[in-house]
Order: structure tokens, then sequence, then C-alpha cells
């Protein structure tokens, strides 16, 4: 099966060709993802290189914080890329996106203010989990709407932390 992944804007043709092996743009690579007691948290082995992920669906996209830093990710197959192709449309660019916590942990800092008019991928609020600070970036272009959370809140997984408009 073929898939095309867009990370910050940026197209990755996937083709899985067995368990263990993938191709990304044409390069074979090696992998082993496996998810870590029943978590949103994977572990993950590229070509003898170990990382830990955290993958849990956004609104609109996969959610994958990885090494520190959250990306977005639009992971589609052929067939339902010509699908939306056909129909014309694209993710929406309009509209109140809630974003949420990616994993439980604290509120290190919130970088931005209700009103303040953010840019796409401009970091807006840090959250520590497992004693790694993650960055959350806003995910488009808008203006903060209603903040939930402040520095030094408990937040639990999928928690609404911020509304961008």
């Amino acid at each position: 099966m073929k898939y095309i992944s867009t990370v910050n804007e940026v197209e990755y043709l996937i083709e899985i060709t067995d368990e263990r092996h993938i191709s990304v743009n044409g390069r074979m690579l090696t992998v082993d993802f496996n998810p870590v007691s029943g978590q949103p948290v994977y572990s993950l082995l590229v070509d003898g290189q170990s990382a830990e992920a955290y993958v849990y669906p956004g609104e609109e996209k996969w959610e994958v914080l990885l090494m520190g830093r959250q990306f977005p990710v639009m992971v589609e197959d052929e067939r339902d890329r010509r699908l939306r192709a056909a129909a014309g449309g694209s993710v929406s660019e309009t509209g109140e996106y809630h974003l949420k916590a990616p994993m439980p942990g604290m509120v290190v800092s919130v970088l931005v203010k209700e009103g303040q008019v953010i840019e796409k991928g401009q970091v807006v609020l840090i959250l520590e989990s497992m004693k790694m600070q993650n960055e959350l970036k806003s995910p488009r272009a808008g203006s903060v709407g209603r903040l939930r959370v402040k520095a030094g809140e408990s937040v639990e997984q999928r928690q609404t932390l911020l509304s961008v408009q």
C-alpha cells in the first residue's frame, strides 16, 4: 500500500513493503514501530536509530511528538487523495481549531495571550511530560481565542489547551 504523508507542507511518498521495511521517497528503510504499554507512545527504530514518539489523532491531522517537537501529519492513501482532489477540497484553514495536549503533563509556559495574532508553526505553549519539554505549535495562522490553561497547571491527554480562530 502507498501513502502520501504531508509534514510541514512537505510531501513524502511512503510504501509499506513488509512488516519490517518501508520505502520513503524511494529510499528503503528497516523499521520497528511498537506501542508502549497501551499508551499513545511508540518505540520507533529506524535503521538502528531509536526514538520515542507520541502519536494521536488531531481534529484534521495526526499529531506526532518526536524528540521534543510536535508535527501535524496528514496521511492519505492514493485512493483518498484522488477522491479529495476530485471533490476539489483541502483541509480548511477557517473556523475554530482546538489545540489539545498530546499527552498528560504540566504546562511550563504559555507564550501567547488571548486575542494575539499568531503565525502557522509559531510555538504557543511549552508542555513538560516525562522530564521532556515539548514545544506545541499553532497548526495555522489566526488569533488566539480562549486560553484554557496557565503555567503550572497539570493537564490530561487530549485536554483542550487553547483555541485558534
